[in-house]
């Protein structure tokens, strides 16, 4: 039978005296921070029976923080990603207790949007979520600010000058990359087609019109036919993927700024052959992947949703604990960028 880890085992393990290990689990005397943590990974490492015990003591002074955080789409796994590695960042932080309170909008719609975001803040000491440019969604923003929870944007940049920060890619530059990739897969002019989810949503619209500039300044022969609302869903972009190639047999280019890019994959696979048409999208994902790997994409830019959760999580928690975020404004992140044989 295994030997159980003794405290002289756990010492050497963390590089630290016996009387230090003492220190940590009965709390005698106060132990730095850095040490505290180096015994605790150390105990998880070699299964000491009180890892636990030494974990509780080390979060036991820290101060509390209640993420309130509001995403869409509950059921996509892009945002099911998207908890996860909130869940996980807020897990990481060593210099809080976090917990995180998660909600969901049925719709785009600004009303609901405004209602979730108002009872999520109720329970939280600072609300992070994705949300729709509206007027409602600003006012209610607004009023959560005032009554002292700060507020920030992940994904699309709402409430501008209103809310503490934005933090997500920078949009209109993700539309020049999705642009460049296009016009180097095709080669020569053609048309071009584009959805975005909805006109509230400012990160699309900015994604749109990046991908229209590069154009006008790199490809002024090339046709960007008018921009087509899918509202981020599956069903709507296959049926109006399907009814663009229709119109345009000679279609080169999709551009999916947005949610919904499962129904043009569907409709590509079912009217095209892989490469027919230059197809770019957002955010890794089952569906994403598989046409990469089967060349129905030509490229995948994705939010470094780790990078992101984990500056959401300390710019929360710097602004919680000392009033301010040190990042106002905006703090644009590095996408990552899928090819066929990166997957």
């Amino acid at each position: 039978m295994a030997r159980r880890p003794t405290i002289n085992d756990l010492a050497a393990e963390a590089q630290v005296s016996v009387a230090t290990v003492d220190r940590v689990l009965n709390g005698r005397a106060k132990v730095r921070e850095e040490t505290a943590r180096r015994v605790y990974e150390a105990a998880q490492r070699i299964g000491y029976h009180a890892a636990a015990l030494i974990g509780q003591r080390m979060m036991a002074d820290l101060p509390e923080i209640r993420f309130g955080v509001v995403f869409n789409k509950e059921r996509q796994p892009f945002y099911q990603d998207f908890r996860t590695e909130m869940e996980n960042a807020i897990a990481r932080a060593t210099n809080i207790r976090g917990r995180m309170i998660v909600d969901f909008v049925p719709s785009q719609s600004p009303s609901d949007f405004a209602a979730v975001l108002e009872k999520t803040a109720a329970r939280a000491d600072a609300l992070v979520a994705t949300a729709v440019n509206h007027v409602q969604v600003t006012d209610t923003i607004a009023r959560i600010q005032d009554g002292g929870t700060p507020c920030f944007s992940l994904l699309n940049d709402f409430a501008q000058g209103i809310r503490q920060s934005y933090i997500g890619v920078n949009n209109m530059k993700a539309g020049r990359v999705a642009a460049h990739m296009i016009m180097k897969a095709i080669q020569r002019p053609g048309k071009l087609g584009v959805f975005v989810g909805g006109f509230r949503w400012h990160g699309h619209e900015l994604r749109e019109t990046g991908f229209r500039s590069y154009f006008r300044e790199f490809g002024p022969d090339y046709s960007v036919l008018d921009t087509l609302v899918n509202l981020e869903t599956r069903q709507l972009t296959y049926e109006a993927t399907l009814e663009l190639l229709q119109r345009h047999p000679d279609l080169k280019g999709l551009y999916c700024a947005g949610g919904g890019m499962e129904g043009a994959i569907a409709a590509l696979r079912e009217a095209r052959a892989p490469g027919q048409v230059a197809l770019v999208v957002h955010e890794i994902t089952p569906e994403s992947r598989a046409a990469l790997a089967d060349r129905y994409a030509e490229m995948v830019v994705a939010t470094p949703l780790r990078q992101l959760c984990e500056a959401a999580v300390k710019l929360v928690s710097d602004t919680v604990l000392n009033g301010t975020s040190g990042t106002p404004g905006q703090l644009f992140l590095r996408p990552d960028l899928y090819l066929p044989e990166s997957v």
